[in-house]
């Protein structure tokens, strides 16, 4: 059934948040972002526009970004200290509150078609490493060779930490800087709102520039980077991962709005400062069931963008709504 204008469609996208300096993004560069971001949100509306679930417009707009190198997710994601790519993705259904996730993958194309397939086709949540790779073969998902997400600049990237003995945070946009606290999160994610009212959430990461001993942060842990019920919001998380879980950023969230009457800025805005108190940064995206929304983060930008039932995307990096761009 095709959606109709009354009824309010919306798609919310990420590409990860950080210490992103005007001066040092380059022009070419930021083009490219924004490019990639239009093209998700484009990709997610036309799933919501025919009247599609908000669940396949996430998966949509996310495997857009999986399969660009620029984000740090799919093609593009960061090197292990053992010079893998680990990945890490989940979903979730705020109608149902099913929920699907997969981590540690090292030769599924698009890890989130691998958390929407543990969803819908077992009866776990969160499958791991081999298990998940093998579930994932089964269901006829692309399976390549781990080889298909090495990049040069990852890889230079994972150079350049070693040597200086640190794990680099998810996403360095200019690895040239040669400031030591240039650190960016590039996971990617996407909320969605359908026209029948049903929410959904997703979130896919390559995790931690040298990460070590099978590191998971919170991408694929629901409640913590992912999290979606139409009785709140849906929620997806970018920043640094570990405070994130130890905060239940997602759920906490949703439980703001639905039990303190929060609005979607106040909790989130809320959520990471409790973060911030244990020494974390990033944002969030959050959308409610009235199509209402907000992208917050409290780093010095955030790639985003949303589009709603006028088709016309609209990205941006830095504060401040006047900073997105129209495409």
């Amino acid at each position: 059934m095709p959606a109709t204008d009354d009824r309010p469609l919306r798609l919310v996208i990420h590409g990860g948040a950080g210490a992103v300096r005007r001066d040092r993004l380059k022009p070419e560069r930021e083009r490219v972002f924004m490019q990639v971001l239009a093209q998700s949100l484009h990709a997610g509306h036309a799933v919501l526009a025919a009247g599609g679930s908000s669940i396949d417009a996430v998966i949509a707009a996310i495997v857009i970004m999986e399969d660009s190198p620029v984000f740090n997710a799919g093609k593009g994601a960061v090197f292990s200290h053992e010079g893998y790519n680990e990945l890490d993705a989940s979903i979730m259904d705020g109608a149902t509150r099913m929920a699907g996730a997969v981590a540690a993958v090292t030769t599924i194309r698009n890890p989130i078609r691998a958390a929407h397939a543990v969803m819908m086709h077992s009866r776990h949540v969160l499958l791991i490493g081999r298990g998940a790779e093998s579930f994932a073969a089964e269901q006829a998902l692309e399976i390549v060779e781990p080889s298909y997400f090495y990049t040069q600049r990852r890889w230079d990237q994972l150079q350049k930490a070693i040597a200086k003995e640190r794990i680099t945070l998810d996403h360095d946009l200019d690895s040239d800087s040669g400031e030591e606290n240039n650190e960016k999160h590039g996971t990617v994610g996407a909320v969605a709102l359908d026209y029948r009212g049903n929410l959904a959430a997703g979130t896919s990461t390559g995790g931690l520039t040298n990460k070590r001993f099978g590191r998971v942060g919170d991408t694929p842990i629901i409640g913590a980077g992912t999290y979606a019920d139409n009785q709140s919001v849906a929620v997806s998380a970018t920043g640094t991962g570990e405070m994130f879980i130890r905060s239940a950023a997602g759920f906490y969230t949703a439980a703001q709005i639905k039990l303190q009457n929060k609005s979607l800025f106040e909790a989130a805005d809320h959520t990471l400062a409790e973060i911030a108190t244990i020494g974390g940064e990033g944002g969030l995206i959050v959308l409610n069931a009235q199509g209402d929304y907000t992208m917050c983060f409290n780093t010095s930008g955030m790639f985003r963008g949303v589009i709603g039932n006028d088709g016309v995307a609209r990205v941006g990096v830095f504060s401040g709504d006047e900073s997105l761009a129209v495409y």
